[in-house]
């Protein structure tokens, strides 16, 4: 028996009683009337409260518990600190107000709380994020008369955008320890993830559903901290420009792989560690007159040009190697050409 049934079944005795009380209320006579009318109400109501109990209990509960499972646990913080100074602020009322005339004295102490309590909430839960900011904010010895002073923000920190998640390379790059500090998630770019794995498109699904895994082996496996923060700004609806406003208030750089995110942080002064930048920095350097073994895999754009890559993907562009598809040869690089997708290299076949 599930517990809506219970409450169904609560709820029809209780409006069936009251619907009983109402009928009596209504012809309070002992005749067959009265009784048809009593029976007739209380059908009625029973059957109303059969339908609306589960709608009066357990719907707005879990209405209820589900708004607060959403709600971030910072702006839950002070909706509750802000109730408790409106509660309190009204009590100190209740004494003075208790001393007015009736039936004020019994109305307005009670107005006072409603009042005051709901204005608690509602300005706390506004400026919720100025009150974390002043708490999160280390202190230090400023060593002269103005005692502690408030410590900027530590570059430890770096955040992480939707975009680099989904790439997954950032899982390889944790574990090499070139990321010191922790890797910071923030809540809205877990949801934009989760809106993508939801998608109904195959490829945005797969690819959030990709990005939801690395994130877990992040956590799992990273040799750096991975935490997820509750911060917003609930005025400010696209992903990216929240990324760079926490990113401001937070004094750290933000790991990226969007051209259009790139170029927006860096426009408002925001450090950039953009990973397609990374895998170019790192890429194997020859210099020509030196010899590579590549496989060509595919003719070029020109004639009798042939194409490989090498592991990281580097394009070589190999002149007269078009009758070597299929085939592992060493080359001669005669030219390097760094363009806006990367480096491209140039090469002959070697005599």
């Amino acid at each position: 028996m599930s517990l809506e049934f219970i409450f169904r079944l609560v709820g029809m005795v209780l409006f069936a009683i009251v619907g009983a009380q109402t009928a009596n209320f209504i012809n309070p006579s002992s005749t067959g009337t009265a009784a048809r009318l009593t029976i007739a109400l209380s059908l009625s109501f029973a059957a109303l409260g059969l339908l609306v109990a589960p709608w009066l209990t357990i719907k707005p509960y879990q209405t209820i518990r589900y708004q607060i499972r959403r709600m971030p646990a910072s702006r839950l913080l002070s909706a509750t600190f802000g109730l408790t100074i409106g509660l309190s602020i009204a009590a100190l009322l209740a004494a003075p107000l208790s001393k007015l005339p009736t039936p004020l004295n019994q109305i307005l102490p009670i107005a006072s709380s409603l009042v005051f309590g709901y204005m608690g909430i509602a300005i706390m839960v506004m400026r919720h994020q100025d009150i974390v900011n002043l708490l999160n904010a280390p202190l230090q010895w400023s060593g002269q008369r103005g005692g502690y002073r408030n410590k900027p923000s530590s570059t430890d920190t770096v955040l992480l955008d939707s975009s680099a998640i989904i790439d997954g390379r950032i899982a390889d790059i944790s574990q090499t320890s070139f990321i010191r500090g922790t890797l910071l998630v923030p809540r809205f770019v877990l949801n934009e993830v989760q809106h993508i794995a939801d998608s109904s498109d195959s490829l945005r699904r797969n690819r959030g559903r990709r990005g939801l895994e690395i994130l877990s082996d992040l956590q799992e496996n990273s040799v750096v901290p991975v935490k997820i923060t509750d911060r917003d700004f609930e005025q400010i609806k696209e992903a990216d420009d929240k990324l760079v406003m926490l990113a401001k208030q937070l004094q750290c750089p933000i790991i990226t792989t969007d051209y259009g995110l790139n170029r927006v942080a860096k426009l408002q002064g925001v450090p950039v560690l953009n990973i397609n930048d990374l895998a170019n920095a790192v890429k194997t350097v020859y210099l020509p007159g030196e010899t590579i073994s590549i496989r060509i895999i595919q003719a070029g754009k020109e004639a009798r040009q042939g194409v490989g890559y090498l592991d990281d993907g580097t394009m070589i562009v190999v002149q007269n190697g078009y009758k070597y598809i299929d085939r592992t040869v060493d080359v001669t690089v005669t030219k390097i050409l760094q363009t806006t997708a990367g480096r491209m290299i140039f090469a002959q076949i070697e005599q």
